[in-house]
């Protein structure tokens, strides 16, 4: 049987193209009890509530009809958000270049955290340049990466 995020990803997938946007993730967790289903849009040039709208609509009607959750959930379409997490090989090509938030499972030398500009990805490993130095993370080190912000 499928997992319910690649299910909900093969109906938000199109529904969400159709909007003008592309599907960034899919979450299905429980959070104090309650179970939510959280469905990440991307757009050029951002993404508003109408998309988020637009969406969330015929989705929603799309999970009635095709059932893949068993009990209630708590249907949540947005942005993947300007600080969004990076999971799939695509996400890490797109962002090469860009500044990420490195977050390890164990300390390494002290921290748990790195910023730099990611400079490579292969087969889950995460290269970032650091003060013009290249720092490799192995994939079992890591817990998260994302885009930084710097305020």
């Amino acid at each position: 049987m499928a997992k319910v995020t690649d299910t909900v990803a093969a109906l938000a997938g199109p529904i969400a193209a159709e909007q003008g946007c592309t599907l960034w993730d899919v979450e299905y967790v429980k959070e104090a009890g309650t179970w939510f289903l959280r469905v990440f849009i991307d757009k050029e040039g951002g993404v508003s509530i109408n998309d988020c709208e637009a969406v969330s609509r015929p989705l929603s009607d799309a999970l009635d009809v095709a059932d893949p959750i068993e009990g209630s959930y708590t249907l949540e379409v947005g942005s993947a958000g300007i600080d969004r997490v990076l999971k799939k090989p695509e996400h890490f090509q797109r962002f090469l270049g860009s500044e990420v938030e490195v977050r390890l499972y164990r300390a390494r030398e002290g921290r748990k955290d790195y910023v730099g500009l990611l400079s490579a990805y292969e087969n889950g490993a995460v290269t970032l340049d650091i003060d013009g130095a290249p720092v490799l993370f192995d994939k079992k080190d890591v817990a998260q990466v994302r885009l930084y912000v710097r305020i």
